[in-house]
Order: structure tokens, then sequence, then C-alpha cells
């Protein structure tokens, strides 16, 4: 092995994100680069910390200069194959989708903090301050993969289970699940078989509204002309809120008859060019009754000269008549949508609160009670597969005299 042409970078990257409270923040990441001497891949190794990463360039070096190198797929550790993959996320999702994992990917590679509130956790997140009491325990992150074990990963899931809950344990478990795989499939790792029969957070049903109190609500967005359209729209096709709030006119194929979705908006207003995954991009058909309330909106919705012609924007101040609407055309936030337009139309029409997501689940709903093939339905509402759509989103939107119904006619005498 040459050492003499043996050559390791360390590199300095920024990436610059907006928060919600409209604070800019950096994210820096220290990466290692070089070519591997006994295989000759290109070596790219992520770290949080310079020392940690300087720490890692210099072990390198050591090894190569005494000859005791071994190769990068038998030395990674979880907590680099987690960040390897996070990277490969990078420009694949959405921002605040990346942040999700990344705030996730923390219980695989950061220690854990024991006998603490929830509140002191959060509070030891921001400033670092120890609780009294409190300890830190190793996670997963420093294990090399090849001495992982399918008991520690076991243990750890239980620890996460047991001091932040088993929601959270769960998305870290699927996290590492990804890493793993893209450590295999990249570096030719042989991964450690995941645990089975782990104990999962108890699926919570989101609350749906009834096909009855459906009707109701789309009956009070019609006769709303100004602001019906917004909350009727996901009823009707199926969408998510990031994917409603990211809709352009041009997207919208009247002669088609159908919609185009093409983008998300992220929560703080910025439009993201993806979708959640591969399959959000797709054409949604056009109902004739949402056909005719978006030909009205088109009418009357405000824009903003030189700007994108969103199809729910921000509607603006309303003023006494007959000035018109001040600062409308646009980015509306979600948040914003959900207090000023969505809470207030569900209690003007007289019915309980429920989530703007949920008429997403109501829809997917609708279409299967009406006996549309799930592979149909999968493809209208952007799901990867129709595992999904089965699995996480279908709910019964009839009662149970429609069971006992179908009974009887398919016993018939």
């Amino acid at each position: 092995m040459a050492t003499s042409t043996f050559n390791i970078s360390l590199t300095k990257r920024e990436r610059h994100r907006k928060l919600r409270s409209g604070e800019m923040v950096t994210q820096v990441r220290w990466v290692l680069n070089y070519k591997d001497p006994k295989s000759g891949q290109r070596v790219q190794l992520f770290f949080e910390r310079q020392k940690e990463a300087i720490a890692k360039r210099n072990v390198i070096q050591a090894a190569v200069e005494s000859r005791t190198y071994v190769p990068a797929r038998e030395m990674i550790t979880v907590a680099e194959a987690v960040a390897l993959w996070l990277e490969g996320r990078r420009g694949e999702v959405k921002g605040q989708t990346l942040h999700g994992y990344t705030q996730g990917a923390r219980y695989i590679s950061d220690p854990i903090l024991i006998g603490a509130t929830p509140p002191q956790r959060r509070a030891f997140t921001e400033t670092g301050a120890m609780p009294q009491g409190a300890t830190l325990k190793p996670t997963l992150g420093t294990i090399r993969i090849d001495r992982l074990g399918t008991a520690d990963i076991r243990a750890w899931h239980k620890l996460l289970s047991r001091e932040v809950g088993a929601a959270s344990a769960s998305r870290a478990r699927k996290y590492l699940g990804s890493a793993l795989a893209l450590a295999a499939e990249d570096m030719g790792i042989r991964p450690p078989m995941m645990p089975t029969r782990l104990k999962g957070a108890p699926k919570v049903r989101k609350a749906i509204l009834t096909s009855e109190q459906i009707v109701t609500l789309l009956a009070a967005a019609e006769a709303d002309l100004g602001r019906g359209i917004y909350v009727a729209f996901p009823f009707l096709a199926g969408t998510r809120p990031s994917e409603q709030f990211g809709l352009m006119w041009d997207e919208v194929d009247f002669e088609a008859n159908v919609i185009r979705i093409c983008r998300m908006q992220e929560i703080d207003g910025t439009l993201c060019e993806i979708t959640k995954t591969e399959a959000g991009r797709r054409s949604i058909p056009m109902p004739s009754r949402l056909r005719a309330m978006l030909l009205a909106w088109k009418a009357m919705c405000p824009g903003r000269e030189g700007g994108p012609h969103r199809v729910f924007p921000n509607l603006g101040v309303r003023q006494a008549w007959p000035k018109p609407r001040v600062g409308g055309g646009g980015t509306l936030l979600y948040a914003n949508f959900r207090s000023r337009i969505w809470a207030p139309m569900l209690k003007r029409a007289g019915l309980p609160y429920v989530t703007p997501h949920s008429a997403r689940h109501s829809y997917i709903s609708m279409l299967q009670a009406e006996g549309v093939e799930v592979g149909l339905v999968a493809k209208i509402v952007g799901h990867a597969s129709p595992a999904v759509t089965l699995g996480h989103y279908t709910q019964a939107v009839r009662g149970g005299e429609v069971a006992s119904a179908a009974i009887d006619r398919a016993y018939a005498a």
C-alpha cells in the first residue's frame, strides 16, 4: 500500500435554513474525502463536529502510514452510516422532512439523556445544561456496523421506548433500518437482522367526518364564495395540505379535467419543487363539483403582479365595502389557514373539529367505500404502494348497517 499518494481532505459545508419563527440558521457539516487505498473507491464521511472529523482523519492517516489500514466498509460506525443516509436524502425530500429525519436520527447516534422529564430534555437539547440527577447513556453511534448485533438493537429500542416514548423509538428504528440498508448496498456491509416483535407505538385512528357531515360541510363551502374552496378542495381532491398550498393555476387543466401535483409548500411558506414521494407527482381527476367551484374561484382569486399565481393564496385583509382586500395573493401559511379559514368554517357548519389532513383520510376511505380498486386509489393520492393506502389511511366512513345489508344480499335465499 503506497502512502505517498494517499490524500485525505477535510472540507466544511454550510446549509442555510429558515425556521418557522423567521430566524435564519446555518447547519454546518464537516466532510472527509479520500480514496480507499485498497479498493480505490471514493469515500465521504460526514460529521457534525470538526474535532470528530479531525480525530477520524488522524486515525485513518495513521493506519495508512503504519500499513494497518482497514477498508472503510469494515470500519464504518452506525453514526457514520446514519450521516451518509441523511446526506443521501438531502435534495430528495423537502427540507422539513429532512429536518425531521435529522432530529429522529439523534436517538441513534447521540447519547440519550436518562432520568429527565420532556421539558428538561428539550432544555438540554437547546442549551446543553445537564439536569440535576440525569445521566447520559451511549446509544448505537460508536458501534462499528460489523460488530453490531440484533441484541444491541433490541436493547437500544427498549431503552428509547422507556425514556422517550414508543413513537420516537419506532421512528428511530425505521431510520436505522434505512441507514443500514444503504450501507449494505453501497459498501457491501452485511448488517445484522433487525429484531422482531418489538413493541411499536399504538396506532391512533385519526378523527374524520362522516359522509353526512362532509355533505353538510361542502354545502357550507359552496355558499361561501370567498373561502369555501379552501376547505372543500382536500375533500374533493384528496391532497395533502402542503400540495394544496403549492398548487398553481397553470396546473389546473380544465380541458382535461385533471389537477397536476408537481410540488409542495414548506411549513415556512417556501415552495419545494419535489413531492413527498416520487409517486406524489401525479394527475388527480377533477369531479364536476370541484371543477365548478374552481372555475368560480379563479374569476375572483387574488394574485400579485409578477408573482406565482397560486390557487390558494393568502386572502389579505378585508376592508369596509366597497374597498378591495389588501395584501392578498401571497403565500398562505398552514397555521394561518387552519386558524382563520378551516376551523371557523367547521364551527359555522356546526361540525366537530378535525385536522385538515383528515380530509385526505376521508377522501381515500370514501373512494374505497364506493368500490374503487385500491391500486387506482393509491395512484390518485400519490402513494408509492397500495399497502400504504390499506395500512395507514383507509377508515370506515359508513356504519355497520351497510355490512349487515351486504351479508343479507350475499346469503339471500
